[in-house]
């Protein structure tokens, strides 16, 4: 629910809506209690004016937050739709939870509302009413304008830099980067029986071929799994649960994501089954989209769209098809160096309970290389670029991963040779390959200096 809101518009305005409510009404009654007993220094620091100044400022706030605020709305709706056209509409996520676009919108929305309240309690003396100007309520209001002018300024700079495509690209590399570090141990630090290490002492546990299938209980992307209530399921069932979809696939209502079958050999009793399906059903959450909560492969899917769409003949931008890649290729090596093995849960006795399948270093690497790769066959550019990834990637990996990258070598050679490239640019690609199969070899070749 937090990630959910956390990339919503809405939230931190309404509650600046409450609070500018909450502060409309206090704020006036903390006038009347002090209007008397205030302090001359501070009194010649608040509003001086009458009730008729009182009113016309008030007015003029609310007035000019209400444009302010359309305008911002508008901007923000049109960098949305730039976003998703130009770029890839997976990174809408990434602007709804901008935390500085969501804090402006609060502040104009706060003033809006701070000063309408407090317009209602100003009294003019008029028609036998005791005339009553809030001095230090239209002071804050004042300040809270100001605020949002400087806001204002400070979110039009802000804007004009996240809908630059490195903007963008480095965004997205951070927040997969966050996501990385949260959800994959780096290999050397993962310490034997740990209750949500890897079985280091052999594979995980193969289904029978008997095992309970496991259905979907509702569409969607698999954003997360509840490993807390599996493993509280598994373990009261005594048996084994795998969840062979992981994180970002596209789950139908009633189609397996898995098996359980019971560890000691027994068959399941009918409410046992029954228990362990709906469990599992309600373990698996669904959403409309796909979010980098437990998703480590989200960070990539953005990357690649980017490539992809610049790569495409109605924008033909390879130079961001290049950088793309490059952030690509950074969260790659980044990715061999963690524990990328189905995850594990462990109970009391260091019985392995519930196994999640989790993208492997091809999965991974098929994903960032394959579309750029075939969009992009006869641009020379950017074909380097994903032999030097590979050659990055072969470098910054272990020996037992290294036939995802020989798998992709061998793609790019075949891609290289199909294309009718000018000699010079297909002897510069293939020196390329030949670096690729050096850094495989442990060898990183230094280009002399200029």
């Amino acid at each position: 629910m937090r990630d959910t809101l956390r990339a919503q518009l809405w939230p931190l305005p309404t509650l600046g809506v409450t609070l500018a409510v909450v502060a409309g009404v206090g704020m006036p009654r903390v006038d009347k209690r002090t209007q008397h007993d205030m302090p001359s220094w501070l009194r010649d620091y608040l509003f001086s004016g009458n009730s008729d100044a009182a009113r016309s400022v008030l007015e003029a706030i609310a007035g000019s937050l209400v444009t302010v605020t359309a305008l911002t709305f508008s901007l923000t709706v049109l960098t949305l739709q730039l976003a998703s056209s130009q770029f890839s509409p997976r990174l809408l996520r990434t602007f709804t939870a901008d935390r500085y676009v969501q804090t402006t919108l609060a502040l104009f929305l706060t003033t809006f509302t701070y000063a309408l309240t407090v317009l209602r309690t100003v009294r003019t003396g008029e028609d036998e009413q005791t005339g009553f100007v809030p001095q230090m309520s239209v002071t804050v209001a004042f300040l809270l304008t100001l605020a949002s002018m400087l806001a204002l300024v400070l979110f039009l700079s802000h804007l004009a830099r996240e809908i630059r495509v490195e903007t963008m690209m480095s965004s997205v590399h951070s927040a997969a980067d966050r996501t990385i570090q949260r959800l994959l141990p780096e290999m050397k630090d993962t310490p034997r029986g740990h209750p949500t290490a890897r079985n280091h002492r052999g594979a995980p546990p193969e289904p029978p071929a008997n095992a309970l299938t496991l259905t979907v209980g509702a569409s969607g992307f698999l954003t997360s799994v509840d490993e807390g209530n599996l493993l509280k399921a598994a373990m009261e069932a005594d048996a084994v649960l795998l969840i062979d979809r992981s994180p970002g696939s596209s789950l139908i209502t009633g189609t397996p994501m898995g098996a359980a079958w019971p560890r000691a050999g027994e068959p399941f009793a009918p409410e046992t089954r029954a228990r362990l399906i709906e469990a599992a059903a309600e373990a698996v959450i669904t959403g409309a989209e796909r979010t980098d909560l437990q998703d480590i492969a989200f960070g990539l899917r953005q990357l690649t769209d980017i490539a992809a769409k610049a790569l495409s003949p109605g924008v033909n931008d390879p130079t961001t098809a290049v950088h793309a890649l490059s952030h690509s290729s950074a969260l790659l090596c980044e990715l061999a160096q963690r524990d990328l093995g189905p995850h594990l849960l462990f109970d009391d006795d260091q019985q392995v309970r519930v196994v999640l399948r989790r993208p492997n270093l091809a999965d991974l690497l098929d994903l960032a290389v394959a579309q750029p790769l075939r969009y992009s066959a006869a641009e020379p550019a950017v074909l380097a670029r994903i032999a030097m990834l590979l050659r990055e990637l072969a470098w910054s990996s272990a020996p037992d991963r290294h036939p995802p990258v020989v798998a992709a070598l061998t793609r790019l050679r075949s891609t290289i040779e199909a294309q009718n490239l000018h000699p010079a640019e297909r002897l510069r690609l293939t020196e390329l390959t030949q670096l690729v199969e050096q850094a495989l070899a442990g060898r990183w070749a230094h280009s002399p200096v200029p």
